[in-house]
């Protein structure tokens, strides 16, 4: 298992649980729900923010909040 913040643009996985519950509603109601897949679309410059698609949309995450959600990669 990996944070979502640990994954390479293009790279795919399955959102397994969060590690914040501060945050874990805030995420839920963006559409990060466990057992969702989630691609990393891009990464800016400095490495935060990050884009992802989920739930059919993009989403653009800070990395403190990807650090927060657990995944599991597809290879």
């Amino acid at each position: 298992m990996k944070r979502l913040s640990e994954l390479k643009v293009g790279r795919k996985a399955k959102i397994h649980s969060f590690g914040n519950d501060d945050l874990f509603l805030k995420l839920m109601e963006m559409g990060c729900v466990p057992g969702e897949m989630i691609k990393v679309e891009q990464i800016a410059p400095l490495g935060d923010p990050i884009s992802v698609s989920v739930a059919g949309y993009n989403l653009s995450l800070r990395l403190d909040e990807a650090v927060t959600v657990f995944v599991e990669e597809i290879n």
